[in-house]
């Protein structure tokens, strides 16, 4: 009795275990259950991304990142365990649950093999135009500020008659006497790019040197008087350069993703997870 009662035991225990792995897809024959995308959820609020949709995406990324393991072991790149444990280790993810762990490993995984198709493949084949340069060098700008000392001369309360009587002057002295003459107060700054507050980084993007700015919501203008590379500035351009190639590939690998996607076997047993 006491075998047949262990029985039972372990029956309703693994009839339990079942409906809480609950397969509700699969991907080029690689089961998807809904404790899977339960761990991956936990993984994306973990990363900061919460969303009413969280499932469905997680339920995305986990095809996703199936597909591309799928294209890379084709070329022979198939990163374990280990590789994906060092990455977690270096984000600080080193207290996940069991599922949640496979889960993480998977993903770390995928991206790991995705770069390097990347490497091989994509960027090999991208060039950049001096165009493509000059807007990430902009947007660095914008965004985090360059490694260059900058003078800047900056105007507050502007009245709008005055601003009309601005023009581009020789120098910065000039701009200085010329708002005095006009009854203004010039603020003289000297800093690094990168000092700059966001606001201001904004407002000087793509503005030509000795050139005033238009005036903002709060009658702030602001002219820049000259440019000083840094030392840090020697190996920007290169830097650049890879960051507008890296952006190119990266849509290239988003289109073939797309592609990759479709001509894979995707069965959804859940209309919740429909693609």
């Amino acid at each position: 009795m006491k075998n047949l009662c262990s029985f039972f035991i372990l029956l309703i225990a693994g009839i339990g275990c079942a409906n809480a792995a609950t397969v509700v897809g699969s991907v080029n024959g690689n089961p998807i259950t809904d404790s899977d995308i339960t761990a991956r959820t936990e993984l994306m609020a973990r990363q900061g991304k919460t969303s009413t949709t969280n499932r469905k995406q997680a339920f995305q990324n986990i095809v996703d990142d199936y597909v591309k393991l799928d294209y890379a072991s084709k070329y022979n790149v198939k990163p374990t365990d280990k590789d994906a444990d060092k990455e977690l280790k270096r984000m600080g993810l080193t207290d996940l649950g069991a599922t949640t762990r496979s889960m993480a490993r998977l993903a770390v995984r995928a991206d790991i093999a995705w770069q390097v198709i990347m490497a091989r493949t994509i960027m090999p084949t991208v060039e950049v135009s001096k165009s493509d340069i000059a807007e990430e060098k902009s947007d660095i700008a914008r965004e985090h500020g360059l490694p260059i000392e900058m003078t800047l001369i900056r105007l507050t309360d502007v009245p709008s008659n005055i601003t009309t009587k601005l023009t581009s002057p020789k120098n910065c002295d000039a701009a200085e006497k010329m708002v005095e003459d006009l009854g203004g107060y010039p603020q003289k700054i000297t800093a690094m790019q990168y000092e700059l507050a966001p606001e201001m980084r904004q407002k000087i993007a793509g503005l030509p040197l000795l050139t005033w700015s238009k005036p903002d919501a709060n009658g702030s203008m602001v002219l820049v008087c000259s440019e000083k590379k840094g030392k840090e500035y020697k190996n920007l351009d290169e830097i650049i350069k890879q960051n507008a190639q890296f952006k190119k590939a990266s849509f290239i690998a988003d289109q073939q993703l797309k592609q990759l996607r479709r001509k894979a076997v995707i069965i959804i047993n859940d209309d919740r997870y429909k693609l």
